[in-house]
């Protein structure tokens, strides 16, 4: 095909092109890559599936679509003149149509086919352009699928198959002049649809009432539904074929009388320009950043507390899979907050791998080891970690609570959760904060315009979970950024911006000077409270979260000394002494007296009884005390009945029968075969290692340089073999063919004949070749050895050096020298 000529198919447009112009098609269709196909017409085949199709649309904004719309619509093929046309009018609409919006069209227009060429949904010359097939049939009218541009078919569409006599009288009703050639009359009706002079005098003399019926079909939907004694308007209308019949009691306003009253207009309102993203608000960049940096640390607190709240294993899981709306509904009264905000928490940290299943047999939830190497980290260290795991998780905690497309429920952690639209979206929205002034809060709604025009095509498709998701994954966005302390007041935070932008380390640098020094001290009170002003050091908060129970939270932190709390440090291992040493360490104010009395009395009664496994037994020193025990009509249920005057057997295990006496007042502990005290220490049980869930991709990945030069070559290469000329073989007894994508045939014995002359000559030959799996082939090879029933080939469609089976070769042919063929 020579340098000037035009294109005949997709495929031959693809050929004109260079390599760097067929990287940027596969990097924007990463499907055609798979796999890699074979030539360039193969390419093209692939380009025009209807899955593929679809697929690309998905992913145009909304006037690259509306470009792709009006020449689905126009003339095919259609100059570029004509598409600009139908995207900014006739100017002969009194003004309607605004001369900034049309210079704003007539910009954008290049930009826009550029993309269409580049994503091969449109070929061919200005002169020529035309739209791939299978995308005309996606966005092009009819009555099953109307037009996004809301016209209808064209004259000629619209009266196939009508009766050349009420073409006739469709004629004689417009004052046209009669023909008996049905083409001719559908061309005199054309013609008089698009002269703007006689079909506006054809239009003064229709009733006001037929004038109003046309304006509610003009921009769409076109059809409309008539009686079978239609009212005056409507048969004036139909008379003159303004309104075409389509069935008995469907008609439509055919596409050439549509556009006149539009002004020649596909769209109402063309759409070249991004809608800016508006400011809602305007703060302190550095208020900012302060705010979103407490956000970290109350986000960190939170997935620590977390956690630490099902350290010792956490709640089963549902038999269909995630957590039960009771566990849920538990679990965020624990962390006080609401139940969306809570599976948001218990997500972010399946997403970081600080949580997952233990896989024992009553399988339940539990922190992974992981889980003790992310706390081992620094706090920014540890925000970078949280954040870095939200940004590509396609999991989505705001689908929680809702139903699944059969109607079940979807529960957190539970399998249906995955939208791969979710990193995307996730990215983009904040990309649009980024663009943004530092400091500068965005109005969410436009905010969403400008997502919906970005990917129209999918925000115009309802999901199964109600309005389109994408809409809903960026309000999602918005609150769980403002959650995790990406976002601060509204606005990105410069923290956020460095992770994005720079990566982790530069994120957690401008973290660290914002975030409060852990505190080694607490303040202890007389009403048996302790109150940390600040964060604590670890060893400190851990320690006093064993021996006291957290009462509230805030910018101050309140312990409560109970019974029971001072009861779980001694079931930990710690002695009465220790806690008295370890609050007068780390104590601001001396240790009240009522603290001391508790911790002796508790510790007192500490271990007075024993409980150890018979099913399980009761061992006191004291008869007294287990007379009492047996005395107590609340021990009717552990069935206790004396063995020693020391010691009472049980029918309950050892564990229910140590909370049933810790219930009634005492403080039994449980003891050893070997009648030891057992120490029960918080916080012993992880799940085996664990990796984070794996993101489902939306689609391909896009292939990087390397693959996408590799796949380059491979399919010139494959082109070259399948597009070569081959040499007509006359020889008696030569099957070959040069037919088009047929295998050349020749016997064993001319096959080794070719191949060894091609390799003493150093010339190359066309081969077809079966592999081991049974794939059929053809290939372009110059023959650099034979021996042993192999040749040794470099493979011109491979680009390398191979070695080929010699009973493996169906055929071979030679190729055609120049001016041959």
């Amino acid at each position: 095909m020579g340098t000037t000529t035009p294109p005949r198919t997709l495929a031959e447009a693809l050929r004109a092109r260079g390599d760097e112009s067929l990287a940027g098609l596969l990097r924007a269709r990463p499907d055609l890559l798979n796999p890699v196909p074979n030539d360039i017409t193969q390419l093209a085949t692939r380009a025009g599936t209807r899955a593929s199709v679809v697929r690309a649309l998905e992913h145009l904004d909304r006037f690259a679509l509306q470009t792709a719309e009006a020449l689905a619509v126009a003339p095919d093929p259609a100059p570029y003149d004509t598409l600009l046309s139908l995207l900014t009018g006739d100017g002969l609409d009194d003004g309607e149509q605004r001369d900034d919006v049309g210079a704003a069209v007539t910009a954008a227009l290049p930009g826009a086919l550029a993309t269409l060429r580049e994503q091969a949904l449109v070929w061919g010359e200005d002169e020529r352009l035309r739209l791939v097939r299978t995308a005309r049939e996606l966005l092009a009218p009819s009555p099953q699928h109307p037009s996004p541009t809301g016209l209808g078919p064209t004259v000629a569409e619209a009266t196939a198959g009508m009766s050349p006599g009420r073409l006739q009288e469709i004629l004689a009703a417009a004052g046209l002049p009669a023909t008996h050639d049905p083409v001719s009359a559908v061309a005199a009706l054309s013609s008089l649809f698009t002269d703007r002079t006689r079909m506006a005098e054809l239009l003064d003399t229709a009733p006001v009432e037929a004038l109003s019926v046309l304006d509610r079909l003009v921009w769409g939907p076109p059809y409309g539904e008539v009686t079978p004694n239609p009212t005056p308007p409507v048969k004036w209308l139909r008379d003159r074929g303004l309104l075409l019949p389509v069935s008995t009691r469907t008609v439509v306003l055919p596409r050439e009388a549509a556009l006149h009253l539009r002004a020649g207009r596909a769209h109402r309102v063309p759409e070249p320009v991004p809608p800016v993203v508006a400011a809602a608000a305007e703060r302190d960049p550095q208020a900012v950043d302060r705010a979103a940096a407490g956000q970290a640390f109350t986000a960190l607190s939170t997935v620590e507390e977390l956690l630490k709240l099902w350290n010792g294993g956490g709640p089963a899981i549902l038999r269909a899979g995630g957590l039960s709306v009771r566990e849920l509904k538990r679990t965020a009264t624990a962390l006080d907050v609401t139940e969306p905000v809570a599976a948001f928490w218990v997500e972010l940290a399946y997403a970081a791998g600080l949580l997952a299943t233990d896989g024992e047999s009553d399988e339940r939830y539990a922190p992974t080891p992981a889980y003790d190497e992310w706390l081992d980290l620094s706090a920014q260290d540890r925000w970078t970690h949280l954040a870095t795991a939200w940004l590509p998780a396609t999991r989505v905690p705001g689908l929680v609570g809702g139903q699944d497309a059969k109607g079940r429920a979807l529960s957190a952690l539970g399998p249906e959760l995955d939208r791969s639209a979710a990193p995307e979206v996730r990215r983009r929205v904040l990309a649009l904060f980024a663009e943004l002034p530092p400091g500068t809060a965005p109005d969410p709604e436009t905010l969403l315009r400008r997502l919906r025009w970005e990917r129209p095509l999918r925000s115009a498709t309802p999901s199964a979970e109600g309005t389109d998701l994408r809409s809903r994954l960026a309000l999602w966005t918005l609150n769980e950024a403002e959650l995790l302390g990406i976002t601060g007041r509204g606005a990105l935070s410069a923290q956020a911006r460095a992770l994005l932008n720079e990566g982790e380390d530069a994120a957690a640098a401008l973290l660290a000077p914002l975030l409060p020094e852990p505190l080694d001290h607490v303040l202890l009170q007389a009403d048996l409270t302790a109150v940390a002003p600040g964060p604590l050091e670890r060893p400190l908060a851990e320690t006093l979260s064993v021996l006291a129970d957290v009462e509230s939270k805030g910018g101050a932190t309140v312990y409560r000394f109970t019974p029971g709390s001072v009861r779980r440090a001694l079931d930990a291992g710690q002695a009465a002494a220790d806690l008295h040493a370890f609050l007068a360490a780390h104590s601001r104010t001396p240790v009240p007296q009522p603290l001391s009395y508790l911790i002796d009395d508790v510790a007192r009664r500490h271990g007075h009884l024993r409980i150890g496994a018979a099913s399980a037994y009761v061992r006191c020193d004291d008869e007294a005390v287990l007379n009492e025990i047996l005395a107590d009509r609340r021990s009717t249920g552990l069935r206790l009945r004396r063995l020693a005057p020391t010691v009472l057997a049980s029918q309950a295990d050892p564990g229910s029968l140590l909370e049933a006496l810790r219930e009634m007042g005492y403080a039994p502990a449980a003891e050893s075969a070997e009648g030891d005290v057992l120490i029960t220490r918080a916080g012993a049980r992880r799940t085996p290692p664990r990796t984070p869930p794996t993101p489902v991709p939306e689609g391909p990945p896009v292939p990087d340089a390397t693959l996408l030069g590799a796949a380059v070559r491979a399919i010139r290469a494959g082109d070259t073999a399948a597009t070569v000329v081959r040499k007509e073989s006359t020889e008696a007894g030569t099957s070959s063919t040069t037919a088009s994508g047929a295998l050349p045939r020749t016997t064993s014995a001319e096959t080794l004949a070719t191949v060894q002359a091609a390799a003493m000559t150093g010339s190359a030959v066309w081969i077809g070749y079966v592999n081991a799996e049974g794939a059929a082939s053809q290939r372009v090879i110059a023959p650099v050895r034979v021996e042993g029933g192999f040749v040794t080939a470099f493979d011109h469609t491979a680009d390398e050096v191979r070695t080929f089976d010699l009973h493996r070769i169906t055929g071979v042919a030679e190729l055609a020298e120049d001016g041959e063929g």
